[in-house]
């Protein structure tokens, strides 16, 4: 890629990895790393647009029907399309049909833009994750497919052991943390073929493990606060996004909220 690479807009979509949670600004509403993406390219180019379709909890359906088209109406430079994961936690999934979807994405946005960029999730490392890993790595070998056969770039972040790290995930274990959307920023920074500002692998120090009792406590407040209440709403067929809009959703002058 090329270091001095320009762009003037970008559109993100996809579910909540995408619309920042957990990177939470003082007025309770989330920035994340395509906020924080889209600073950085506005910081080096005047007018710089900015579009963020996500909203937590879609599925990849949902995203064909309720983001693709409109993504690609906006012409942007740069569009990131991260999603499929919320499928895989299903128990329901359909890999051919979510196969199927992604591919209808990527076939509409590549065409509609100057540079589609994908990513390999990012997994956190533990018992839960590691039950759905072969559905992710599934997902993400396509996601490579598509890639090289549309010309769209790849951020691979499940590669990353740094991002694997539970300090790198918010409490509720499934969103990283403020330095994680830090991190992801700067990788998707650097595969666009700008110059590296940080190192986004580098390993946290060692740590002192909690014991056992101390585990376990943070275990059943877990399975409490988040793992009941996202088990619920998979049984009524509810999601946190519904009734939702996106937090960004026409391609505007970039405007910083911490502003």
């Amino acid at each position: 890629m090329e270091i001095n690479a320009s762009y003037t807009s970008f559109v993100a979509i996809g579910d909540s990895f995408t619309e920042g949670m957990s990177d939470l600004l003082p007025d309770g509403s989330y920035r994340g790393w395509a906020d924080l993406l889209a600073a950085r390219l506005a910081a080096r180019t005047p007018g710089f647009r900015y579009a963020n379709l996500a909203v937590r909890g879609k599925l990849i359906g949902q995203i064909v029907d309720e983001q693709v088209d409109v993504a690609a109406a906006m012409q942007a430079d740069v569009v990131t399309l991260v999603g499929g994961l919320n499928d895989t936690l299903r128990p329901t999934y359909d890999m051919g049909r979510v196969h199927g979807l992604l591919e209808e994405a990527v076939e509409k946005l590549a065409p509609s833009c100057k540079q589609l960029v994908l990513m390999r999730s990012p997994g956190r490392k533990g018992p839960v994750m590691k039950r759905f890993r072969p559905r992710m790595e599934e997902l993400f070998t396509f996601v490579d497919e598509l890639a090289a056969r549309h010309g769209a770039l790849v951020v691979d972040l499940y590669g990353s052991e740094a991002l694997g790290d539970q300090r790198m995930w918010d409490v509720d274990r499934l969103h990283l943390t403020p330095d994680g959307h830090r991190r992801v920023a700067e990788a998707v920074w650097q595969t666009l073929g700008l110059a590296a500002e940080d190192d986004w692998q580098a390993l946290l120090p060692p740590v002192v493990h909690p014991g056992w009792a101390t585990r376990r406590v943070g275990d059943l407040r877990f399975a409490r606060q988040y793992l009941g209440p996202w088990i619920g709403r998979r049984l009524t067929g509810r999601s946190s996004g519904d009734g939702r809009p996106a937090k960004r959703p026409e391609l505007l002058p970039f405007k910083d909220p911490r502003s």
